[in-house]
């Protein structure tokens, strides 16, 4: 499943808004990605027509099952990234800024790896 990194930003934006306030709309997403909201409309509407999301008449986003893989693949690899980086001395913000860079290009081998190697570690 090839999406572009854009997307992935997204989707992963939209994950958090759903843990952090229980709903999902699109000015929050701006907010969180610092975009405009034309930008996050132009980003909805494809991600809709790709089947990632639904909206309701309220402007209310929702995951689909398929946004949803995506979104949590991104978040959890965001978390264990930045997790990874702060046990090695990164200071939390850039952690989580690198984390967000790399969670995009990183092989799911190398990811597999990090993963098994910090499970060794605890």
């Amino acid at each position: 499943m090839k999406i572009q990194k854009a997307s992935e930003d997204y989707l992963e934006a939209m994950l958090m808004m759903q843990e952090r306030h229980g709903y999902i709309r699109s000015i929050d997403v701006a907010a969180q990605l610092g975009v405009t909201k034309p930008s996050v409309s132009y980003a909805t509407k494809r991600l809709r027509e790709n089947g990632y999301i639904k909206m309701d008449p309220d402007g209310l986003i929702t995951l689909t099952d398929k946004g949803m893989e995506i979104a949590d693949r991104m978040y959890t690899r965001h978390k264990i990234l930045t997790k990874c980086l702060i046990s090695i001395g990164v200071d939390d913000r850039t952690a989580r800024e690198d984390a967000c860079r790399i969670e995009h290009d990183i092989s799911e081998q190398t990811f597999d790896a990090i993963c098994n190697f910090i499970k060794g570690m605890n």
